[in-house]
């Protein structure tokens, strides 16, 4: 059984940064995607930043280009995003979640993603 476990998250002011973990147990394949996923009061879940353990390739929502940097430490089996220069609209609650066809392609859809964490809540205001 896949399990995913966020931390990290909390209250920054604009301008501010914070850094997720999201540690992954269980995994018995070398090759799969961790997504990172954020959820706005009322709205949809958002893809924000995939990494690819095939090749190591990111992807990025245009929203958080060159603001977040998805990165993974193998021998910790962990996934962090650094997230810079917050603004409020980055508010939300940030999921991390497992794609086993991330194996063969990376997506930042939602329903790509097989396993899912328990979420941490980030909020920017001033």
């Amino acid at each position: 059984q896949v399990q995913l476990v966020e931390s990290g998250g909390g209250l920054v002011q604009p301008g501010g940064s914070l850094r997720l973990s999201c540690a992954v147990v269980g995994i018995t394949f070398d090759y799969y995607a961790i997504g990172w996923f954020r959820q706005a009061p009322g709205k949809g879940r958002e893809g924000v930043s995939a990494i690819s353990t095939v090749d190591g390739n990111t992807y990025y929502a245009d929203s958080v280009k060159g603001r977040f940097t998805i990165s993974r430490d193998s021998a910790r089996d962990t996934v962090y995003l650094q997230m810079n220069n917050l603004r409020p609209e980055d508010t939300g609650v940030y999921y991390c979640a497992y794609s086993g066809s991330g194996r063969f392609y990376v997506s930042l859809r939602p329903n790509s993603y097989d396993y899912w964490g328990q979420g941490t809540q980030v909020t920017v205001s001033s």
